[in-house]
């Protein structure tokens, strides 16, 4: 199954085109990059040079301080690969909503051909799918997003059990790194007048002029940007790879990767993440089977709901006897029931509940062990299960650096069911799995974790 797909068919080059243009939408990087490969690849072809470009807007929703400065934060990074390997290189922050919103088909006005990426996440099908009825020359969408490319099953699978021996079957062939990038016209242009330059130092006063929500502060955890994707990538190698499988369900000993805010907006790729943890392992005898799971396995199962299942929004994307079991308890009695305030401001009864959520709010994600017992407790104390769902997914929309992504989605869903089989019946969530304050207590140090995010 190849990455690439076409977007408008048979469509020639422009002859008069002066670059091919790579919009990076979900892959902000320019290293281990297939749609920006693909880019190299064409204009090579047509000895032309590269214009990679990408944008962010005030216009989204929750667009807020923290997403924004987690992008920006990316942006030197980028600018600075680019130039080394003679790439033309192109940033625009659309800061106020007066502000022109055609940039990309302006620099489309003078391309041979567009490259972008393609995925099932926020906005880029709605967007891929809006290209071609205002851009008359060739599109291509790439998947850099997965190992293994989304399409290649065609359908989508029940759950972890189902997909692994089908990954599994063409993991090898995949899990090859992306060739080096050498163009062979280098990009020789001045940046045109609506370029942004970012400069780390100016990201405050980017914010500051921008109509976003400024209530949403910058991460105290997490920083943007590929050089901060690698420096945890390291990190992660020397100091925790040795200690995952045993403590990765263990949030206060922190002994996860912390890339997932860099995989969702695209400063790193799952691809090297996999590469350089299977060297490391094979050099240090090092068995990285549990985290190669989560990182293959289950991000792509993600993916893949996303890809052919219905609208993460909704209790419709469930299985159907996840549905079934649902409705029955529907009407059940919770007590306590609290607001998407109270939720929001960490004020339930729950000190464990409240430590989770005072980590998404100030460091822009919940660690993953722990973020199923944060939803399952929503579950737990909301009116009806349709507003659980809409108070996580706000939640993580808002605050998450790894909001608005397949594996978000699919994780929240998990909570009601998705990829998951039935349990013992129980009130409120009837045979959708339960986890316990008890539970959490004898298998976790609860305590330690409460201190951590106090």
């Amino acid at each position: 199954m190849s990455r690439v797909r076409s977007l408008n068919g048979n469509v020639s080059p422009r002859s008069k085109g002066r670059y091919v243009l790579y919009w990076a939408q979900t892959n902000r990087r320019v290293d281990s990059n297939h749609s920006l490969s693909f880019a190299v690849q064409a204009a090579n072809s047509l000895r032309l040079p590269v214009l990679f470009y990408e944008g962010l807007t005030c216009s989204h929703t929750h667009a807020n301080d923290r997403l924004h400065a987690f992008i920006l934060e990316g942006v030197p990074d980028n600018a600075e690969r680019a130039a080394a390997l003679g790439i033309g290189y192109v940033f625009y922050y659309r800061r106020r909503r007066s502000d022109p919103n055609d940039i990309l088909y302006r620099l489309a006005d003078n391309a041979a051909m567009l490259v972008t990426d393609d995925s099932p996440g926020y906005l880029v099908g709605e967007h891929n799918a809006n290209l071609t009825a205002k851009i008359e020359i060739p599109c291509y969408a790439v998947d850099a997003n997965c190992i293994v490319p989304t399409q290649q099953f065609g359908k989508q699978e029940y759950a972890a059990y189902t997909l692994r021996p089908k990954i599994q079957r063409v993991l090898r062939e995949h899990l090859q790194p992306v060739p080096s990038i050498r163009v062979k016209k280098r990009w020789t242009a001045a940046p045109p007048p609506f370029h942004t330059t970012v400069n780390i130092d100016d990201i405050p006063d980017l914010l500051g002029s921008s109509e976003i929500d400024h209530s949403v502060p910058p991460s105290g955890e997490f920083r943007g940007g590929r050089r901060q994707a690698r420096r945890r990538l390291r990190h992660f190698l020397k100091h925790n790879l040795k200690r995952y499988a045993r403590l990765s369900r263990e949030p206060s000993a922190r002994a996860t990767s912390l890339l997932s805010p860099y995989l969702h907006f695209g400063h790193i790729s799952a691809l090297e993440v996999a590469l350089a943890v299977q060297k490391y392992a094979s050099g240090h005898k090092l068995i990285a089977t549990e985290f190669l799971e989560q990182l293959i396995v289950r991000r792509e199962l993600a993916f893949n709901f996303a890809q052919y299942g219905p609208r993460p929004d909704s209790l419709a994307a469930l299985p159907g006897w996840a549905q079934t079991t649902l409705h029955k308890h529907a009407r059940d009695r919770r007590n306590p029931t609290y607001s998407r305030a109270q939720f929001e401001r960490a004020e339930t009864h729950d000190s464990l509940w409240n430590a989770t959520q005072r980590e998404l709010l100030r460091d822009g994600t919940i660690q993953g062990y722990y973020r199923m017992y944060w939803g399952k407790k929503i579950i737990e104390w909301c009116e009806s299960h349709q507003e659980a769902l809409e108070i996580m997914i706000y939640m993580h929309d808002r605050y998450a650096l790894d909001g608005r992504d397949p594996n978000t989605y699919a994780n929240i869903l998990w909570c009601f069911g998705l990829h998951d089989r039935p349990w013992a019946e129980r009130p409120i969530f009837g045979m959708i799995r339960y986890m316990s304050l008890e539970g959490m207590k004898r298998k976790t140090d609860v305590d330690s974790y409460v201190r951590q995010m106090t």
